[in-house]
């Protein structure tokens, strides 16, 4: 468990590390620098770096939390990559299951084999299912989480790096939206921010606004948001047309 400065959640907790890439978004990923910087450091969960590995001693995490969090499952992996033993992604599960005081969102770009093994996952209500939807490209993950038994879906169009038009929210809860960050980010549009906002106002679907990535993308150079001591700071800022989208799926309330 690590407490986390992903605006959407609070904490994040792994039980599987490592993973491949699979499309563009994954072009300059976190996770495998991170994982880098853990396996210099010495951390043992991360002595093989960003090779798949899954953690039995991880499991009983959650319930060791005295209050009730949000949490992002798998931060540093994704939980539906092929390598993870399907027996283990049910043991997550009946993790989840047995903590309903815990919102656990899940996040995945195998939309694949999460539709595939949907059917036999059980789908307790405090779990959140998202897949991640950086282009137009990819926009068919839509179409397999909407099949899948989800109580919540959501979406994150992150690193948003070309329009995606092709957005059927009629079973999606939330859309978050993020421009990529980092020395060789590549560049996000405000009209592509503005369509799928759009979108989610036109399906009364929840629209969190992550943030620019870099300054130079954000339309409003004097965006306080910018600022690193502003209370709502995001990379590069997180205000559209001078207003900060933070909203949350009803289903969290």
């Amino acid at each position: 468990m690590a407490q986390s400065s992903i605006e959407w959640t609070e904490l994040t907790w792994n039980p599987v590390t490592g993973c491949t890439k699979i499309s563009p978004g994954c072009k300059f990923c976190y996770a495998e620098v991170m994982s880098r910087r853990l396996k210099a450091m010495g951390v043992d969960k991360y002595v093989d770096g960003f090779q798949i590995r899954t953690h039995a001693d991880a499991l009983n995490v959650p319930f060791t939390w005295k209050k009730p969090k949000i949490v992002f499952v798998n931060s540093m992996s994704d939980l539906f990559h092929p390598e993870v033993p399907l027996e283990f992604i049910k043991a997550v599960f009946t993790v989840m299951n047995n903590t309903p005081q815990h919102i656990y969102q899940v996040l995945t770009k195998r939309s694949e084999r999460l539709l595939d093994l949907s059917s036999q996952l059980t789908w307790s209500k405090n779990i959140w299912m998202g897949v991640s939807v950086e282009s137009e490209e990819y926009t068919f993950r839509i179409d397999d989480l909407s099949k899948t038994a989800a109580n919540t879906k959501f979406l994150s169009i992150e690193p948003l790096i070309a329009p995606v038009y092709t957005l059927d929210l009629a079973k999606i809860d939330w859309v978050i939206v993020g421009g990529e960050s980092g020395h060789k980010a590549r560049p996000i549009k405000k009209d592509w921010i503005q369509y799928i906002r759009s979108r989610c106002q036109d399906y009364a679907v929840a629209f969190f606004f992550k943030q620019w990535g870099k300054a130079k993308n954000n339309d409003n150079p004097n965006d306080p948001t910018i600022i690193s001591d502003h209370p709502q700071h995001a990379k590069g800022g997180c205000e559209i047309d001078g207003k900060v989208y933070r909203e949350m799926p009803k289903r969290a309330a």
